[in-house]
């Protein structure tokens, strides 16, 4: 456990300072003494203690120190209309004056019925059937569970494996943590993983792992031969699904897969008869400026399994979904008819209602084109402002990524993945560059997300941040989070030696 407390304690020494520090001048630093002065009893999921939000307006946050910032990563990639959008709030408001609870094991509930028809319309035939859950995490396990139990049911109890990738996240259940392949979240639990059912094959990354010999579609081929060879490896009907993400998230920052990936990779699952299991936790309901990362994404190919989260309540309430086809619903309703998978708060009528508001909201105000036309923007102003002639963060910006409103930057600091002769060595006294980063970009009032490790397979080295701005941004928001994000980058970089 050393190296795990050496790892707090080095990112309490790099957030700390940007808690108590105001870039608003009408703003004491008094204020911000106070604000943290206060005790607090809950064991966050940081090192640090967070800054205390108050209130949320749109895309800004309000905190207990005095000041306001702007939320350009939507907490996690959920907040998928900004905060404190009336049409929900009302909608919540009068489905608590008509209904606030029932257990779907007893009964069903009117919101739920109407939000699981707009799912899998949305689908446009892709899905059959959907369950509800509280959150991605869940949404991960229950399409474990789920896949599973199809197979068990359908006589085929020997498929017990599931492949997975390199580099990959689903989730914080010991089960989803086994399927993931993230070496930093693993590694407190490795002990109790499940090691035996759960394996590895490369991730779609060719901007890091295609050779310099290959073309796009020689490496697909190579990521195709190695599933194949995984699915032997194992027993070919002995396995459940392949799973990935559509476009990979914290992990490696808004990755996209090279064209043609995941109609190769399907070919595989058909070719022994076991599934495709997608998750758009974060990707998904919207994100990527379709309704369904897969529809542009995806090479036109739709999984069999799916899980959605973030996007799908945008915060408004806790809630996830997994969609799934017609051969997986037929499967379960020739046999026992019903999703063994469950828990107190699945359907919740609140929950749905405000969810089924969310996606109205996406929908009535045509926020899918603004979240391409934005995104398309907010690409050109990362790409200019950064990987310019006269940029100061060109020689270390190694890559800029993604779609929609979901982006990631890498950075690299290494000499021999940079042919940029300018490139100097910095010194960042041991901290993260990416995390330096997203404490700078608060202490100037942006919020955004820094993550290490996303350059190799051990994920020890490489560092992006990532931004994912509400669908309803405008061009005036998005110029300010490329004007304090770049601000922040560069603030970092002359601190180290630029």
């Amino acid at each position: 456990m050393h190296e795990i407390v050496d790892s707090q304690s080095l990112l309490r020494t790099i957030m700390s300072p940007a808690l108590t520090v105001s870039s608003d001048k009408s703003t004491t630093n008094a204020n911000a003494i106070k604000a943290q002065a206060r005790p607090t009893y809950i064991l966050h999921r940081t090192p640090w203690r967070p800054p205390v939000a108050t209130r949320a307006e749109g895309i800004y946050i309000d905190l207990e120190d005095g000041r306001r910032v702007i939320d350009a990563v939507g907490g996690a990639a959920v907040a998928c209309i900004g905060s404190g959008n009336q049409t929900v709030i009302e909608a919540i408001k009068a489905q608590a004056d008509e209904l606030t609870y029932v257990y779907n094991m007893q009964l069903s509930n009117g919101p739920a019925e109407e939000l699981a028809k707009f799912l899998i319309e949305s689908g446009k035939g892709a899905f059959g059937l959907c369950g509800f859950v509280s959150g991605g995490s869940e949404a991960m396990e229950g399409a474990i569970k789920l896949a599973r139990q199809y197979f068990f049911e359908t006589n085929q109890p020997q498929r017990v494996h599931f492949i997975a990738r390199n580099l990959s996240y689903h989730g914080n259940t010991l089960s989803t943590v086994s399927l993931s392949n993230n070496p930093a979240r693993r590694k407190p639990y490795e002990g109790i993983l499940d090691h035996e059912h759960f394996h590895f094959v490369s991730p779609a990354f060719a901007k890091r792992f295609q050779r310099s010999d290959e073309s796009e579609a020689d490496y697909v081929e190579r990521l195709r031969k190695e599933l194949d060879d995984k699915f032997q490896e194992l027993g070919p009907g002995n396995v459940i699904a392949f799973v990935a993400e559509t476009v990979v998230g914290a992990t490696t920052g808004a990755l996209p897969a090279p064209t043609g990936y995941f109609k190769a990779m399907k070919s595989v699952c058909d070719k022994y008869g076991a599934l495709l299991i997608l998750d758009e936790v974060m990707s998904g309901m919207g994100r990527m400026g379709t309704m369904h990362a897969w529809e542009s994404f995806g090479d036109g190919v739709f999984p069999d399994i799916q899980a959605v989260a973030k996007g799908l309540g945008g915060g408004y309430a806790s809630i996830g979904a997994v969609l799934f086809s017609e051969r997986i619903a037929e499967g379960i309703r020739d046999h026992s008819g019903l999703w063994m998978h469950g828990h107190t708060y699945q359907a919740h009528p609140l929950a749905c209602a405000a969810a089924l508001a969310v996606q109205h909201v996406i929908s009535s105000s045509n926020l899918l084109e603004n979240c391409r036309t934005q995104g398309a923007y907010l690409s050109s102003l990362l790409h200019s402002r950064l990987q310019g002639p006269n940029c100061l963060a060109r020689p270390y910006t190694f890559d800029i990524r993604g779609g929609g409103l979901f982006w990631g930057i890498e950075f690299d600091f290494t000499d021999s993945d940079s042919s940029v002769a300018e490139k100097k060595k910095l010194d960042f006294k041991g901290r993260p560059f990416a995390l330096a980063v997203q404490a700078k970009a608060l202490e100037n009032g942006l919020v955004v997300m820094g993550f290490t490790g996303c350059a190799n397979i051990e994920g020890t080295r490489g560092d992006h941040n990532l931004l994912a701005p509400p669908y309803n941004v405008t061009k005036d928001e998005v110029e300010k989070i490329v004007d304090i994000f770049v601000e922040s980058v560069e603030q970092v970089l002359k601190e180290g030696g630029a």
